[in-house]
């Protein structure tokens, strides 16, 4: 039941992560260094999130851990306007082989002065490009003030996640 997270570095994946799992805000400012497990438990199911680092170093281990989850969750920066073309890329390269994986696009620091909005992002990632056969979503989320509760986007994109995880087994 692993869900895999992949995203540039700095785009906030292991943030998101402490926030789905504890459903309190702890901004991470250290990079993630490898890879980070969390296990998360709803009513529902348990679901374990692998989240590989996203810099250059650690992508090439990205396409490996593909074949083995049910659901991919991309994490983008949505006021890095400069480092998009890359991060679509990367998404490109890695679904071009799997018409089946469900992809759960988080466009994230959505709080952050001149984020693109959900609809640049959409345009920006060239979702439409990716086909009609798969399940893909696209949430705008942020991860607010350290110890506060987390916002509904973040909710709806817990919920959403593990809905897909149920679908998939």
């Amino acid at each position: 039941k692993q869900i895999l997270v992949l995203g540039l570095d700095g785009a906030g994946k292991t943030s998101i992560l402490y926030s789905l799992a504890t459903n309190h805000v702890k901004r991470s400012i250290a990079p993630t260094e490898g890879i980070n497990a969390i296990c998360i438990n709803t009513e529902e199911s348990q679901m374990e999130f692998l989240e590989i680092g996203g810099s250059e170093s650690l992508r090439s281990y990205w396409k490996m851990y593909l074949p083995k989850v049910l659901l991919l969750v991309y994490v983008v920066d949505s006021a890095d306007h400069a480092r998009l073309p890359v991060a679509k890329q990367l998404l490109h390269q890695l679904i071009q082989n799997n018409s089946t994986l469900p992809v759960v696009v988080l466009a994230n620091k959505q709080d952050l002065e001149g984020a693109y909005c959900i609809t640049d992002i959409h345009d920006a990632l060239a979702l439409s490009d990716i086909g009609d056969k798969r399940k893909m979503f696209l949430i705008g989320t942020h991860v607010a003030e350290d110890g506060s509760e987390i916002s509904s986007s973040m909710k709806d994109a817990k919920e959403l996640i593990g809905q897909l995880v149920l679908e998939t087994e």
